[in-house]
């Protein structure tokens, strides 16, 4: 992550990409969301979905493993270029939550953020407040899931 000064409005990030494969949707939804649909192949083709599908929350919990990975490895290359890395604060939250379309297994999901909005916080002028747009596309360019959250970043100088 980086310092809330040096992120820009509009600046998007890919965190990473991820296929979805059968036996880990099966398996997190056994263990999180066993509905039909997610954990029997032959049930969820009598769906509406007519094949296995992802639980929406295993796509967000994957959206954030990525954006998890993501700042731990932009950290690790700010640390070996001898730069101070920025403490990130906790979220308050997140809102708006949409699961727009199925996740199917052998989808690829590319998993992003982008900055929309950015607020000096009022009562502790050394961090700052990012709005963000969080996303999940499929291979066919298809939105599957989206977000928005909010986070304390540590400003430059602080």
């Amino acid at each position: 992550m980086k310092f809330f000064d040096d992120i820009e409005v509009g600046a998007r990030e890919v965190l990473g990409h991820h296929t979805f494969g059968e036996a880990e949707m099966i398996a997190f939804a056994r263990a999180y969301d066993p509905q039909p649909f997610h954990v029997d192949p032959e049930a969820a083709k009598r769906s509406h979905f007519g094949a296995l599908v992802a639980s929406g929350w295993y796509t967000a919990s994957l959206w954030m493993r990525y954006f998890v990975g993501f700042n731990v490895r932009t950290a690790e290359a700010q640390r070996a270029r001898g730069e101070r890395v920025p403490v990130v604060g906790p979220s308050p939250g997140f809102s708006n939550l949409h699961w727009l379309k199925p996740v199917y297994a052998g989808d690829t999901i590319t998993y992003a953020t982008e900055a929309r909005e950015k607020t000096v916080s009022r009562s502790k002028s050394h961090w700052g407040i990012l709005k963000a747009y969080n996303s999940g596309t499929n291979q066919y360019g298809d939105l599957v899931i989206d977000f928005e959250s909010v986070v304390l970043l540590e400003r430059r100088g602080s």
